[in-house]
């Protein structure tokens, strides 16, 4: 699936998150209704070794509770509103599990799961991630990320043929790429004001794909498909398809 991936890929981003509560299963079931392709969730461990889907190591920002996911069990926080802060219309949405995840968005959508374990580096995330992938055989359609090298060697050490994006944070582009010489990785993800022409021929010499976050303005989308990148993420993939001219 990967090699056939449409060029440019739009990947939602949290799913469809500009229209929907972020990482909860009705951004990336909106998402997938409009017409995307790929998504993007980010995946950490509850407190009792559950892999759940949310991007802040607090559930402050999503869901007006305090609490640290590592802290806390599945249980804990299933009883959280994670879509109420998004509008009213969304009470209800829970935290997702990526097994729950795996089993709504079928096969034809290519998942990016980013390792999101920044502030718990140690915890065994990867290894759970892995045994998630093989017990939903999903290994054709997922996309492992992360900023942590650590987190992708691993990856690529108990499952040698998963796909791994390397994240580059803002103005660490060219550092990455050095770095990356140590890291059997497919996708190279710098942020989108650190992509110019060298970049992009740098990366495609190296037969790896390039996919640039976050980009929500039309200007940027325009600009980084005329320099030839393989893909964006996106909190809205509507946008991304009317610039393109995509008919979903």
């Amino acid at each position: 699936m990967f090699a056939s991936i449409p060029c440019p890929l739009v990947i939602a981003h949290r799913g469809s998150s500009a229209h929907a509560p972020e990482n909860t299963l009705a951004a990336f079931e909106l998402a997938v209704a409009q017409g995307a392709t790929a998504i993007e969730l980010d995946a950490k461990l509850s407190a009792d070794r559950h892999v759940v889907v949310i991007h802040d190591s607090s559930v402050r920002r999503t869901t007006g509770r305090d609490g640290l996911v590592s802290q806390m069990s599945l249980a804990a926080l299933r009883q959280l509103d994670a879509g109420g802060f998004f509008d009213p219309h969304y009470q209800g949405e829970r935290i997702p599990t990526l097994e729950e995840v795996f089993a709504c968005i079928g096969p034809q959508i290519l998942i990016n799961v980013e390792l999101t374990n920044y502030t718990t580096p140690q915890d065994g995330l990867v290894d759970h991630v892995i045994d998630l992938i093989r017990k939903m055989d999903r290994v054709e359609t997922v996309l492992l990320s992360s900023f942590l090298m650590d987190n992708l060697i691993r990856a690529r050490h108990l499952m040698p043929s998963v796909r791994i994006g390397y994240l580059a944070p803002f103005l660490r582009a060219l550092p990455r790429l050095v770095t990356s010489r140590r890291l059997d990785y497919d996708a190279f993800h710098p942020y989108r004001l650190d992509v110019g022409t060298w970049l992009v021929r740098h990366v495609h010499e190296q037969k790896r794909k390039l996919f640039v976050y976050t980009v929500n303005h039309p200007r940027d989308m325009v600009r980084l498909v005329h320099l030839g990148a393989d893909g964006f993420f996106t909190d809205d993939p509507i946008l991304a398809f009317q610039t393109l001219g995509v008919k979903t």
